[in-house]
């Protein structure tokens, strides 16, 4: 069992600013957190090295790249013996639409999020990739009509 890390009221701070704005630069976090810049640069390094800061990334607009329909797609395979899962399992990862996919509990077996162009290329993304993959048994796609609270970052302890 994972030992979790305790963290201070300054480290949920920058870990609030790092989820907020992750592009600020040292000096901007140190003054928000009135820390000096080396302090802060210590504790940022830290918070990466014991893998609680696991990396930095752009959020993209979709629909400026012309992905204007989500769907979240849940699953069901056929058989739940490893080698089907596996083959499931690697199919989606080479699958661009689909941005996150979660193993459930319940009548389902996976959640998907997809990302397409539009409804033809949602047709053409279930039709000749989900359904053509071996041991998927059904399938039952909702589609966003608009979302009311994005992903903002992890609820912190404290």
């Amino acid at each position: 069992m994972a030992v979790t890390p305790t963290f201070d009221r300054t480290d949920l701070r920058l870990l609030a600013l790092l989820q907020r704005e992750g592009r600020a630069s040292n000096a901007e976090l140190a003054a928000q957190v009135n820390l000096s810049p080396s302090a802060c640069l210590r504790r940022v390094q830290r918070l990466e090295s014991t893998g609680v800061v696991a990396g930095y990334a752009a959020r993209l607009d979709p629909q400026v790249l012309g992905l204007g329909l989500q769907a979240f797609v849940r699953v069901q395979l056929e058989k739940h013996g490893a080698p089907g899962i596996e083959r499931f399992v690697a199919a989606v990862q080479e699958w661009d639409e689909v941005v996150a996919c979660h193993a459930l509990t319940g009548d389902m077996d996976y959640l998907l999020q997809v990302y397409v162009r539009d409804l033809e290329h949602f047709s053409r993304f279930l039709l000749d990739r989900l359904l053509n993959a071996s041991g998927v048994a059904d399938v039952n796609s909702s589609f966003v009509l608009r979302t009311v609270k994005g992903f903002a970052g992890l609820p912190l302890p404290g």
